[in-house]
């Protein structure tokens, strides 16, 4: 168990809550592989559990019943006469059965983990867990807890189901990676010490990811950590891609498919642009692709300013997929000291401006809070305006379109020190500018903030242009509402 636990506030009060509560609490808790659902529901609940079972992956119900027995023996060690369950309702009433000569004063736990993995398509799980909610768990004393991966099968199977569990979800949680904040919280407990900006570079290979931050080492630069986990044979990440995808999804071609497609494109892509590049139907099949994987929290839809849903653009925001597709799909053999030459590279200083906008769009309330308009309603958008022969184009990836009469254009920029605004590069934001002006009609104010690592050294070209600078140390702010 690790020294203190980070994070997680709201989640811990929503757990926390269902406990207190004098009700039957049926709860759902959702989030991509490794991001920390098992850890959460046995730490906040370790003393309440009476019963725990985990699904396993790939195997036959009969399997999983012999599971589910094993576990229920563990619990149960003084029934020495249970017999296998024949099905998931004879095993749901044995739990019954267990679960009504053990009552106690506290309120009882139950925890069903991977559980997309205990219902599969010849599985009648979800019928009998369906029968045991309606028919004796709710009206006990008792939190039943359903937790999975496969954040899109939960939410169409479980949450949105029309039949025996149609709106007995209590209450629901999608956890979520650790922000920076969260991140240097978590590598601070652990006793490593690094500068924010290498908390970054660490960020941008692997993300918010617990299971994946628990692998960095102590005394190593951020460089040579990434080194050692994701380009060494023995590293945790240097295969995690090809178990990724197939750990969530039944059929996980497209999704793959789709994920290839996002990372070959900084500016995102339509439905249809997608269609073509990965090659996937073009039709309802590609629709639930997408909407698995934003559901899972490997992709974003954003919807540019001004323009239908119909042209909303999909971004992939799983840092360690993007990292993957651009550096070590075809290097996670060559060992130690890839990362090393890699990261000198001009392929890595492009997709390090990428991969830092990424994180700045995940970043959205940190942002508002350090241009103190949290309490302000605001919407976010990106712009694209198409080039033609006679005009210019241009794409602006964040814009925070304010109640108060004024329109942050954000600009983005990753470096290794205080950034110098160069002649050239100030001509380019003036024309964003007057190109989203003179495209949007719009009648607010505009500003332009920049976004950088270290901040901005003023100069002539700065004054006048950039209205507000934000640097890492906003970045890293708690959310206001944590």
């Amino acid at each position: 168990m690790e020294k203190k636990f980070i994070g997680r506030k709201k989640e811990k009060a929503v757990l926390g809550n269902a406990l207190s509560s004098n009700e039957a609490e049926l709860i759902t808790v959702v989030g991509r592989r490794r991001v920390g659902k098992t850890y959460l529901i046995n730490t906040i609940y370790k003393d309440n559990i009476v019963f725990q079972l985990t699904g396993i992956q790939n195997v036959s119900s009969s399997q999983q019943l012999e599971n589910f027995s094993r576990r229920l023996t563990k619990f149960d060690p003084n029934n020495t006469t249970r017999k296998k369950p024949k099905n998931w309702f004879d095993a749901f009433a044995q739990l019954e059965d267990f679960l009504e000569t053990n009552k106690s004063d506290d309120k009882q736990v139950v925890f069903f983990d991977e559980v997309p993995w205990m219902a599969g398509v010849k599985s009648d799980f979800l019928s009998a867990f369906g029968y045991f909610w309606n028919s004796w768990a709710a009206l006990e004393h008792i939190v039943v807890v359903i937790c999975g991966s496969a954040t899109s099968w939960i939410v169409q199977k479980i949450v949105f189901d029309t039949g025996g569990l149609h709106n007995r979800i209590t209450r629901y949680i999608q956890l979520q990676p650790f922000t920076l904040a969260e991140t240097e919280a978590y590598l601070t407990s652990r006793y490593l010490n690094f500068t924010r900006y290498q908390i970054v570079e660490l960020y941008m290979a692997m993300g918010g990811i617990p299971h994946y931050l628990k692998e960095i080492q102590k005394g190593k630069s951020a460089i040579q950590n990434i080194d050692d986990i994701c380009f060494s044979k023995t590293g945790l990440l240097n295969n995690e891609f090809a178990k990724l995808y197939p750990a969530l999804f039944r059929f996980p071609d497209n999704h793959i498919a789709v994920v290839r497609a996002l990372g070959t494109k900084r500016s995102g892509m339509t439905r249809n642009e997608i269609v073509k590049t990965a090659k996937t139907p073009n039709g309802g099949a590609t629709s639930k692709v997408l909407e698995e994987l934003e559901q899972s929290g490997f992709i974003a839809s954003y919807h540019p300013f001004g323009k239908k849903k119909k042209d909303k653009l999909f971004r992939l925001t799983d840092e360690y997929s993007l990292f993957y597709l651009h550096f070590m799909e075809d290097k996670t053999n060559e060992g130690r000291g890839t990362w090393q030459y890699l990261s000198q590279t001009q392929t890595y200083k492009t997709w390090s401006g990428y991969a830092f906008e990424g994180i700045c769009l995940k970043h959205i309330a940190q942002i508002k809070k350090g241009l103190g308009i949290f309490g302000v309603y605001s919407k976010t958008a990106s712009f694209v305006k198409k080039g033609s022969k006679n005009e210019k184009g241009t794409q602006i990836d964040l814009i925070i379109d304010r109640n108060d009469q004024v329109i942050n254009l954000v600009e983005v920029k990753f470096c290794n020190k205080t950034f110098t605004l160069s002649k050239e590069y100030a001509k380019q934001l003036q024309q964003k500018k007057w190109i989203f002006e003179e495209t949007s009609q719009s009648k607010k104010s505009i500003m332009i903030t920049l976004i950088t690592t270290f901040g901005i050294k003023e100069n002539a070209h700065s004054l006048g242009l950039i209205e507000n600078t934000l640097t890492l140390d906003d970045l890293f702010e708690p959310a206001p509402f944590d």
